[in-house]
């Protein structure tokens, strides 16, 4: 029995997509369910698409996420270059590998499983253009390779010296005629394939002197003894490949097993999720926000106020079933009941307010003095230094109704600044009124933009038939504790209804025609905030 060891290795290309996070948590979970390692490894040989700052993107992401590396390029937040205890097989990076590859792939080529090819760009391209011209496609395979400049077709003495003169030649593998290879995938069960379909991949490249993504895929999991590949169902065609060149190497018995993971589909129909789809329907599919070094953002998860374990509890039960009711869960939750078998063959479709619905639960399972002190900061960006402990008791009040800490603002800012703009049910939103605003009552940026033109014949029945100060101001000094029922009797006793009477002087407190209890308010702000904010609508509404 091995000790179990799976990696993730995305390529720095630019910011790590949601797919790939769910990747990593895939490979943690099963690692750490099985008291195991998780190794963090950076796939950069493919120089022409490395993107600045994606490295350091991809360690910030799992950090953000609690999906911490046992071993590999991150150690605590820095990356590690040099061997040691704790990280033998340092360093992690691929292009600060490139010394051990080309050994390897002249091994293939000495064993007659890889060859040297001659070929440059154009002649490829010439080959490709000459395919399609007769209707078909071209492939470097069994089929062409005879016809081709490498180590097959030419005389040795003119390998040697093209091996010498050139600098843009490379290795492939010579794929094996009539086989058929026979796989098996811990999610999706056997698998078979006839390499008569398979292409001669390029190993090595003595341009960049890096090898591609399959050799340095497999010298690299042999060498860091990994027993496990968990990774994005787009590798699954590379896998008859990675067999074959386990069994060229020699190293069978130590070949790690494979589990291909669905994608994650757009919210609406199919296909692959992407930026895209985020862009047009309003959420993010980055666990944190991107700046590209050409200057364009993309909106992350962190920024957009979801609490981590929010996020990463809906990316488990994307493609995973607990086989249970069961949907919330803990990381240490998910480590105990995550397995591969119970995760699906079919690509799982995003669902953005399943997401929200995550965070909202998440949000509300939180303490109220945990939530109050996530909230302060933002308050006091709006220049308000307001106790934590009345945060604390306005937390426990509101945290049912929202989704997100932001949204805290947005449902009780009346709680902190008077309103100056009011909107009943039934208004629109309108152009803002040519009618100044006092300065000294700030503008409530949670209320809706007041038109008086809108506003003020849609209440003025109701103000002028039951909108009277002096009742209301004398209901509320009457109100004993605070106690609504105290001046629900008041309305009555002067045969007004009820209903609309106390939207009228909730519309007054908050701004709004909705909120929380007038009493619940009053309790906030004062008896005297109360009365103040009642005539400043008499006074606004005329």
């Amino acid at each position: 029995m091995r000790r179990t060891r799976v990696r993730f290795a995305p390529s720095p290309t630019g910011p790590l997509h949601m797919g790939g996070v769910r990747t990593a948590l895939y490979n943690y979970l099963y690692a750490k369910q099985r008291g195991g390692d998780f190794v963090l490894r950076i796939e950069d040989t493919d120089s022409g698409r490395f993107v600045p700052g994606a490295e350091r993107y991809i360690i910030d992401s799992l950090r953000w996420c609690g999906i911490c590396p046992d071993e590999g390029v991150d150690e605590n937040g820095q990356v590690v270059e040099t061997p040691s205890p704790r990280h033998p097989h340092a360093p992690y990076r691929q292009s600060q590998r490139r010394g051990i590859y080309r050994q390897y792939a002249e091994q293939l080529v000495a064993s007659g499983h890889a060859y040297y090819a001659f070929d440059t760009a154009e002649e490829l391209e010439k080959a490709r253009a000459e395919a399609e011209a007769s209707g078909g496609t071209f492939i470097y395979n069994h089929l062409t390779r005879g016809t081709l400049r490498n180590s097959l077709t030419l005389p040795e003495d003119e390998v040697k010296r093209l091996l010498t003169e050139r600098t843009d030649w490379t290795v492939r593998f010579l794929m094996p005629e009539g086989r058929i290879v026979e796989m098996d995938d811990l999610i999706r069960g056997p698998i078979s394939v006839d390499t008569a379909t398979l292409d001669d991949k390029v190993l090595w490249k003595r341009a960049d002197e890096l090898p591609t993504y399959h050799l340095a895929n497999i010298v690299d999991d042999h060498l860091m003894e990994i027993t496990e590949v968990i990774r994005g169902e787009e590798w699954l065609p590379s896998l008859p490949l990675h067999y074959l060149l386990y069994e060229a190497f020699g190293w069978q018995e130590s070949q790690p097993r494979f589990a291909h993971l669905p994608l994650l589909l757009k919210p609406v129909g199919n296909g692959k999720l992407s930026k895209r789809d985020g862009d047009k329907m309003g959420f993010p599919v980055f666990p944190l926000r991107w700046s590209s070094p050409t200057g364009e953002t993309s909106r992350g998860y962190r920024e957009d106020g979801y609490f981590p374990e929010a996020f990463v509890n809906l990316l488990a039960m994307l493609g995973w079933n607990p086989g249970t009711e069961q949907e919330l869960f803990s990381l240490d939750e998910l480590v105990q009941a995550f397995s591969l078998d119970k995760v699906g063959k079919s690509g799982a479709k995003f669902n953005p307010d399943k997401a929200r619905w995550f965070n909202r639960e998440y949000l509300r399972m939180r303490p109220d003095e945990d939530l109050a002190a996530l909230w302060l900061p933002m308050l006091e960006e709006k220049g308000l230094h307001p106790d934590l402990d009345f945060l604390t008791r306005v937390v426990a009040l509101i945290k049912e109704r929202a989704t997100f800490v932001q949204d805290f603002w947005t449902i009780a800012s009346y709680l902190f600044i008077a309103p100056s703009q009011f909107a009943a049910y039934g208004v629109k939103a309108g152009a803002a009124s040519e009618k100044p605003v006092d300065p000294a009552r700030p503008v409530d940026p949670r209320a809706k933009v007041w038109d008086d033109a809108a506003t003020a014949p849609f209440l003025a029945k109701d103000v002028d038939k039951f909108y009277k100060p002096e009742i209301f101001c004398a209901a509320l000094e009457a109100m004993e504790n605070s106690a609504p029922d105290t001046l629900e009797e008041y309305i009555r006793s002067h045969e007004m209804p009820v209903g609309k009477v106390m939207n009228l002087i909730r519309l007054a407190l908050s701004g709004a025609a909705s909120g929380l209890g007038i009493a619940d308010i009053l309790g906030f702000i004062g008896m005297d905030e109360g009365l103040r904010r009642l005539r400043y609508m008499q006074e606004r509404l005329g």
